[in-house]
């Protein structure tokens, strides 16, 4: 028993040393701007946590090999301030520091309202598909309505298309956003609750039907990232997963016009049918 939990601190001890240095390597690399100080939080808890681990099975370790022998004296033990009072308050203060920490961070991206600049995307939750949507040129999202609702038609999101609004607006399955710029995200869901996660941004937010729900961030490091959900949404959830693409601006430029001259030639194809 000594030996096995001598063996168990030892394993634990690089990993200690790699949080306290800042190693990346049990997590994906940070892509946003709040990210370094999710990270920082995220390792100085991860490591008062592993001291905390590692102090509490060494004094294990010490008591059990230094048990008295059969027919020895007993030892006087310390008080019960210095056994029990002491460390138990120091362990509540660290915890109540640890909550106190998270609390401000998680409020500042999630109830500090993004500023009035920043880009606005709607990311629907769908059995088991996300959907993305950007409010076009009069940056107003336009009105939706559930009986509307038909991905095969091309409309999973149900637009309404005699709302003015809904005629600019484009609806994509890959999320697409440019690096540098504040994203103000607004979450719905059209079934069950999705979670909205996406661990390089260190983003996650339930999607909840009959709620609209906000949560902004800034991408800056242009790549490509998984975009996932972290609530067992039913049968397909493994396989609800979506990608996201950080652009230079002047990519996300040309990518937006793009899609634009789609949607206009969709409609002028619409207008002629009918």
């Amino acid at each position: 028993m000594p030996l096995t939990i001598f063996l168990a601190v030892i394993a634990l001890c690089p990993g200690l040393s790699s949080l306290v240095s800042g190693s990346q390597f049990w997590m994906p690399p940070n892509a946003a701007l709040h990210g370094i100080a999710v990270d920082r939080l995220m390792r100085l808890n991860l490591t008062a946590l592993g001291t905390c681990f590692i102090i509490a099975h060494l004094l294990l370790l010490i008591s059990i090999l230094r048990r008295p022998r059969p027919g020895a004296s007993p030892k006087i033990l310390p008080s019960m301030w210095a056994m029990e009072v002491i460390p138990l308050t120091l362990l509540c203060l660290m915890y109540v520091w640890m909550a106190i920490t998270a609390q401000r961070l998680w409020a500042a991206n999630r109830f500090e309202g993004p500023s009035p600049a920043a880009m606005q995307v709607e990311v629907v939750g769908v059995q088991f598909q996300w959907y993305f949507r950007y409010p076009g040129e009069d940056a107003a999202f336009g009105g939706t309505r559930p009986e509307l609702v038909n991905a095969a038609a091309g409309n999973p999101l149900g637009l309404d298309r005699q709302d003015p609004h809904s005629a600019d607006d484009i609806v994509a399955s890959e999320l697409v956003l440019p690096a540098g710029r504040e994203v103000d995200v607004t979450l719905r869901a059209h079934d069950v609750i999705h979670g909205f996660f996406v661990p390089a941004m260190r983003l996650k937010q339930n999607a909840v039907p009959g709620m609209v729900l906000h949560v902004h961030f800034t991408p800056e490091l242009p790549g490509e990232y998984p975009i996932l959900c972290s609530q067992v949404c039913g049968l397909g959830h493994a396989r609800m997963q979506a990608k996201l693409r950080v652009l230079p601006r002047g990519d996300y430029a040309l990518w937006l016009a793009a899609r634009e001259a789609k949607l206009h030639a969709i409609q002028a194809a619409r207008v002629k049918a009918q």
